[in-house]
């Protein structure tokens, strides 16, 4: 179970959002390649990165920072955010990137998608960003008709890495994670899915280590661990079972 730091690029600076809103930004760093140094020297073995104004743009806004940001740490770094074509996949994949991430192509191409898991086997995960149930595209600005469980079928066989599925109602918010809607997801099809939005404190830590929960690949945080919601430690330590988590957080559910 992985526990994937987030590193939001807004101008190339450190952001989170709040609800998906460019106008809700807080900046938490302005050198983001620190913050991934950080990350790595807290104990994260991976690194969540999104191009915010790529997101938007359709195409790279902040590749000087997430360049910096691959020369800053040795983790391996998904990235997501205006990649949609083949040569975007090649380009950032031949700069060091372990995975890159589409999400408005995956609606609007999935043939394209197809085509790049067989040239990258491993290297292309889905982002699946859903606000009310239906998938949202081109940063969160537009709604889809397509539902979340809907496009990830769409997917099976096709050599996806990983799904990430964020709760665009939750995400910036500490709301905790939609589990019920992430959980039902990853019952639904066989690539491992990703949780993102929302989390909020341990106790979606120790969500994670439920039964139910355990088929994830693991979740990403971003404002909670920026806002010292959660401890780096405890969370990693819980996660490896190296901890044991307050009792009564969540009952186990089987």
């Amino acid at each position: 179970m992985i526990l994937f730091p987030a590193i939001d690029l807004k101008d190339g600076e450190c952001v989170r959002l709040k609800l998906g809103d460019m106008d809700q930004a807080t900046v938490y760093n302005t050198d983001p390649a620190a913050q991934a140094k950080a990350f790595e020297e807290q104990g994260f073995e991976w690194l969540h990165v999104v191009d915010l104004n790529g997101a938007f743009a359709g195409e790279s806004r902040n590749g000087a920072a997430v360049e910096a940001i691959l020369k800053a740490t040795k983790n391996p770094v998904q990235l997501g955010g205006g990649i949609r074509t083949m040569a975007d996949i090649e380009a950032w994949l031949a700069k060091g990137l372990a995975r890159v991430i589409l999400g408005t192509v995956a609606v609007r191409d999935p043939e394209l998608v197809r085509q790049a898991c067989k040239a990258f086997p491993g290297k292309v995960a889905v982002g699946i960003d859903a606000k009310g149930g239906k998938v949202a595209v081109e940063g969160w600005a537009e709604a889809s008709s397509l539902g979340a469980i809907e496009l990830a079928k769409k997917f099976e066989g096709a050599g996806v890495a990983a799904i990430i599925y964020t709760d665009i109602d939750r995400d910036g918010v500490l709301a905790g994670i939609n589990w019920d809607a992430t959980i039902d997801l990853a019952d639904a099809v066989s690539i491992p899915v990703i949780a993102s939005g929302g989390l909020a404190s341990i106790a979606d830590i120790v969500r994670m280590t439920m039964p139910d929960a355990r088929k994830l690949e693991g979740a990403i945080s971003g404002r909670a661990l920026y806002d010292g919601r959660i401890d780096p430690a405890e969370a990693l330590g819980v996660l490896s079972g190296k901890l044991k988590p307050e009792p009564g957080l969540f009952e186990d559910r089987t």
